[in-house]
């Protein structure tokens, strides 16, 4: 089974990302913002998959991109995000994302996407 961190400041949007991962027959991790996320990473062996809001207080999604790819260049990650302008994805891509999809989602175009980053 591949695993899955997913970080939101909305324990909501956590909820349903983790609800939808799971009909995907996924492994999902939780984490509440970009440090606890980074902190998460790092102490994990065998996420498959980083899918990050980017918007969030302590360390943004942004910032949490960048210091993976510090980290890690292998790992696929998916920005979820409210943020659809053009400048926002290019800094997204530029930070080192693979995808970049727009909330709210729709289940089954969401794990369509997750299935073809990983």
């Amino acid at each position: 089974m591949q695993t899955v961190l997913a970080v939101d400041d909305s324990e909501t949007m956590r909820q349903m990302v983790k609800m939808t991962l799971q009909t995907g027959s996924y492994n999902v991790i939780l984490a509440s913002d970009g440090e606890e996320a980074l902190n998460t990473f790092m102490s994990t062996t065998g996420v498959d998959l980083v899918v990050t809001d980017i918007n969030m207080p302590k360390l943004d999604g942004l910032g949490l991109i960048k210091a993976i790819r510090e980290r890690n260049q292998d790992v696929p990650i998916l920005a979820l995000t409210t943020e659809s302008e053009d400048t926002m994805r290019k800094k997204g891509a530029e930070a080192g994302a693979n995808g970049w999809m727009t909330k709210p989602f729709k289940p089954a175009q969401f794990i369509e996407v997750v299935r073809r980053i990983i």
